[in-house]
Order: C-alpha cells, then sequence, then structure tokens
C-alpha cells in the first residue's frame, strides 16, 4: 500500500454539444501542447525516478518545516509532492536488570496519554548521544553509564523526514528530573517481558519505542540462550 499523495497538476473540461461536461486531467501531451514546450527539455533536477521542477516553501517554525514540489511523476504524469521534515531525532530505553523504565504522558497530536521510551529532537549540531543523555535525565532524572547506539530508524518514509537514533542506556542513577513546560511526565517501569506485550498488544504504539523494546526483548532472549537458560 502506498501512502505517497502525490496530486496532478491541473485538471481539463470538455463541454459536448448536449451540455454535458466531463473532467479529465492534464497529462503530459495536453501540457506540451498548449505550452509548447517538451517537459524533457524543462529545467529539473532528478530525484530517484521522480524530476523536481520548483520547490516552495509553504510553513517553517523551529520544530518542522513543509514545502511543495511541483514535479514530473515516475509516470511522465506532472503533479505535486508535499514533504515534512521534522529535526533529528533520538529515543532511548532505559533498562537496570529485568526492568525498563518508560514515560506515560499525553501527546497532542494523537490526542491520548500514551506511554513510551524516551524521546526527543537534537539541537542544531548536537551528537545524538548528548541528545539522548539530555533527554533521558530531563524526561526521567536518569544517568546512565553504559550507552549503546543501535540504529537510525525512519518512522515514515513517503511523506515525512524524521530520522530517530535508537539507543539502550543501562547503569543507571536516578536523580531529578526536569521536564518542559509542555511535558507531564510520568515514569512508568515494568519488566521487559510486560513492555514486550505492551507492543505486541498495541498498548505501545509510538515505533521507534517499540523498536528499541523488541530489540531489547530479542537480546535478553539471545543472552538467556547463551546461558542455556
Amino acid at each position: 500500500m502506498s501512502y505517497d499523495h502525490t496530486e496532478p497538476m491541473s485538471v481539463a473540461s470538455t463541454r459536448t454539444r448536449d451540455g454535458t461536461q466531463t473532467d479529465h486531467t492534464c497529462d503530459r501531451s495536453d501540457i506540451e501542447r498548449s505550452t509548447g514546450t517538451r517537459m524533457d527539455n524543462m529545467n529539473g533536477r532528478p530525484h530517484g525516478p521522480w524530476t523536481i521542477l520548483e520547490t516552495t516553501e509553504a510553513y517553517r517554525d523551529p520544530w518542522l518545516h513543509v514545502k511543495k514540489d511541483d514535479v514530473i511523476r515516475p509516470d511522465g504524469q506532472p503533479g505535486t509532492h508535499s514533504v515534512v521534515t521534522i529535526k533529528p531525532g533520538i529515543c532511548v530505553l532505559a533498562w537496570q536488570g529485568d526492568e525498563v523504565f518508560l514515560t506515560e504522558e499525553f501527546h497532542y497530536a494523537v490526542g491520548r496519554v500514551t506511554i513510551e521510551a524516551v524521546s526527543g529532537g537534537r539541537e542544531g549540531d548536537e551528537p545524538a548521544v548528548d541528545c539522548a543523555q539530555r533527554e533521558l535525565l530531563e524526561e526521567l532524572g536518569i544517568r546512565a553509564a553504559e550507552w549503546t547506539e543501535l540504529s537510525t530508524v525512519d518512522p515514515f518514509t513517503a511523506s515525512v523526514v524524521s530520522p530517530t537514533v535508537l539507543f539502550h542506556a543501562t547503569e543507571l542513577t536516578f536523580h531529578e528530573s526536569s521536564p518542559e513546560g509542555t511535558e507531564q511526565i510520568q515514569c512508568v517501569r515494568m519488566s521487559a517481558r510486560e513492555a514486550y506485550e505492551a507492543v505486541c498488544s498495541g498498548k505501545i504504539t509510538h515505533t521507534p519505542s517499540c523498536i528499541v523494546i523488541l530489540q531489547h526483548w530479542i537480546n535478553q532472549l539471545n543472552n538467556q540462550s547463551e546461558r542455556g537458560q
């Protein structure tokens, strides 16, 4: 299933003798005939099988920006494609022994309270691990002596750019948290199995959180297997 939301560039109407109006999408040949310009000769830059003719910024704030591209689609049709770029982020699962430490917080976009691993956006050129350490301390008041960078994931790929670096953190010490004014965070402690089951049942739905929890659960199973348990 594709979530691309590319739209045709224009629609033309044809009215017959009996007054019936028929709408049809202007295709490549329609535009070439009306403009007298071959689209192969139009200025543009390749983007995979697409060609981007022009980019317009639609919106920007400190956290994200939205652009609209006028494009030639892979099928040769003209259209538009919008892309949302969100600042790069991190997601970190803190664990100690058999317990993992998660957040419980109301999230504005989905309009409900969710359980997640600690996550946040990187500031400027801030290294991912520095951001993860900062967010873990701010949100849960936790410092970790041992850090493992796992991978970088793209939670969305069709219309959103939001690379997220994943971490596991352990050897924990506990301090005072200092969440931002927009955050009302409760710490949730559960076993690794409970977290795994919460992902499988749909209780935890935040994609990067699901990945770090499943990776931790797999590591636990592999360690038990190596010890012959």
